[in-house]
């Protein structure tokens, strides 16, 4: 259990070679859908993703990615996916993800 979610309500997210071990809850992995990622965008940032400052013990990485594409009837050049979690153990609990739309310079 993390954070009174009951492992009923645990999703395993299994990126064997990429990120093992790594949790999301139903609730966090369906308001990533919804923003426009990806389980695989998600399992790249935090392959490869750069590290983003974050609180209460969380840590955080983010990533770039060109986009243009429409999202609610605007263009974006490109999107940027952040994901933040905690570690517990060799286990990372994926915590909420965000994505932006916009432009911003590649790190």
């Amino acid at each position: 259990m993390y954070g009174g979610v009951a492992s009923e309500r645990m999703l395993s997210h299994v990126m064997k070679g990429v990120v093992p071990n790594v949790f999301f809850t139903v609730h966090t992995l369906e308001r990533a859908l919804e923003r426009g990622t990806s389980r695989a965008e998600i399992a790249d940032v935090l392959a490869t993703g750069f590290a983003i400052p974050a609180h209460s013990g969380r840590r955080g990485k983010a990533k770039v990615y060109d986009f243009q594409e429409r999202r609610n009837g605007i263009e974006y050049p490109q999107k940027r996916v952040e994901v933040y979690y905690v570690d517990v153990g060799d286990a990372l609990f994926v915590v909420t993800v965000y994505v932006f739309y916009g432009k911003w310079e590649k790190k």
